[in-house]
């Protein structure tokens, strides 16, 4: 065959070769799971074992990213110029919704330039005291607090992170005033805290009970609207004074925009059923985390109101990023 003729052949084959490729069933390669923090915080260990259990179901590994930094939003910015093919999704908590009002300038839209793909769990926090606090509960916290304007400090995972926003939010409904220290994530804040280097924090209860039970830190109330099924000893803020206080925190997954329809519902469709299973419904419920499981069209609605309600927290409380 001349040269050309083969040429001719060769080339009328690409578009056959490529439809081939496109339609190669979802997932043919590894995905990976992109966590906003660092290893050891709740998005680590809500991702670890949705991961296990998603490789279990697809086939197919599901490795864990982490891109910590700047309150979850170089994650963000990461997942939002990835390829949109459903290989690259993104753990977002609350601060997702809370960053389009806290930062002035964000590198990426946060209504536009991601696909809703699954909620997948909400987890109470827990403002949990230093062992050398001398406050037993939110009224003598408040009073303290009260006591010395400015000088009691609260440790979070970072600038903007729904622990920073709880504490301004809460000082702001108890009209005191506290002094925020910022780490990089949940571990350094719980460093600090058994150091006796901060004297509180709003923190995700999974991370902080470990310690409360063994007494070197102490629960003064959960921050949710009901006690927790992890400690059901603990009273909330609303009990203790503060009505109508009711931060709670939450876990979902996004995919960049533009991923393709029918793989986001299948991957919100394997969630749901991961979220099923027994084995990791125990363990999720050691840790205090509330499965979920949604439409993407439930969680676009939740990460709306969310957006909303945290920009009038932001407002309110002068939150600013230091």
């Amino acid at each position: 065959m001349p040269i050309r003729r083969r040429l001719l052949a060769l080339l009328a084959a690409l578009p056959l070769a490529h439809a081939a490729l496109a339609a190669e069933p979802w997932p043919a390669k590894p995905i990976q799971l992109v966590i906003p923090y660092p290893p050891g915080g709740s998005a680590d260990l809500l991702g670890r074992p949705l991961a296990l259990q998603l490789q279990q179901q697809l086939g197919q590994s599901v490795v864990l990213e982490y891109r910590s930094g700047a309150g979850g939003t170089l994650a963000s910015q990461y997942v939002a110029r990835a390829r949109p093919d459903g290989y690259t999704v993104l753990m977002v908590l609350a601060a997702h919704a809370i960053n389009d009002s806290l930062y002035p300038r964000l590198p990426y839209d946060t209504r536009k330039d991601f696909a809703p793909v699954s909620l997948v769990a909400q987890l109470p926090m827990v403002v949990a005291a230093s062992s050398k606090l001398p406050v037993q509960d939110i009224r003598q916290l408040i009073q303290a607090a009260q006591a010395r304007p400015g000088q009691l400090t609260f440790g979070s995972a970072g600038n903007g992170n729904t622990g920073h926003l709880a504490a301004e939010y809460f000082s702001t409904m108890a009209g005191v005033r506290m002094t925020h220290v910022p780490y990089k994530g949940s571990a350094g804040v719980v460093n600090a805290m058994l150091a006796g280097d901060i004297d509180l924090t709003f923190d995700s209860i999974s991370t902080s009970m470990p310690h409360i039970r063994s007494g070197r830190m102490q629960a003064l109330a959960v921050t949710s609207a009901r006690r927790s099924a992890l400690a059901p000893e603990v009273p909330t803020i609303q009990e203790q004074g503060l009505a109508g206080f009711d931060v709670t925190g939450w876990y979902a997954l996004i995919a960049p925009a533009g991923t393709p329809a029918d793989i986001i519902q299948r991957l919100s469709s394997e969630i749901a059923a991961a979220l099923r299973q027994p084995a990791l419904q125990s363990q999720l419920a050691a840790g205090g985390y509330e499965p979920v499981g949604s439409t993407p069209e439930a969680l676009q609605a939740h990460i709306d109101r969310e957006i909303a309600r945290w920009a009038k927290v932001v407002q309110s409380t002068g939150a600013r990023v230091d």
